[in-house]
């Protein structure tokens, strides 16, 4: 009996929104890694080639001290990598998504809720308001 409330303690909490959207959200983002991941190996990275020489700088200002390594390049090479990731997105993504809200603001491109709605809806939207008006 009691194996049977946990399970359905452990349903409902599987199925509740947030759960769901958590687990659609990161199943999008590691997908979405590939597209920047692909948008920094495949133009960025041969851009700085193009221009230093070298697609990587982790090799920069090595030096050794009583047999231990220090690689302040590794450090660079890391800050960089960040740096053209936040860049790969904002360019790619954030911008383009804040230039569609503003059209949207504006009315020049109509929202997605602009569409007729359905026999269905507008059965529901009939109920919801006859409900409303008797409390």
């Amino acid at each position: 009996m009691e194996a049977l409330q946990m399970l359905k303690g452990f349903k409902e909490f599987i199925m509740r929104g947030n759960v769901v959207d958590l687990a659609v959200a990161f199943v999008i983002g590691a997908a979405f890694v590939k597209i920047v991941e692909s948008i920094v190996a495949g133009l960025i990275t041969p851009l700085i080639a193009a221009i230093f020489g070298k697609p990587d700088i982790s090799d920069v200002w090595t030096f050794q001290i009583n047999n231990a390594d220090f690689r302040i390049g590794l450090i660079l090479q890391a800050i960089f990598n960040f740096l053209t990731v936040a860049a790969a997105v904002y360019f790619v993504i954030v911008m383009p998504l804040n230039k569609l809200a503003e059209r949207r603001k504006r009315g020049q491109e109509p929202a997605p809720d602009d569409e007729p709605l359905t026999t269905d809806q507008q059965l529901l939207t009939e109920i919801r308001d006859s409900l409303r008006q008797r409390s």
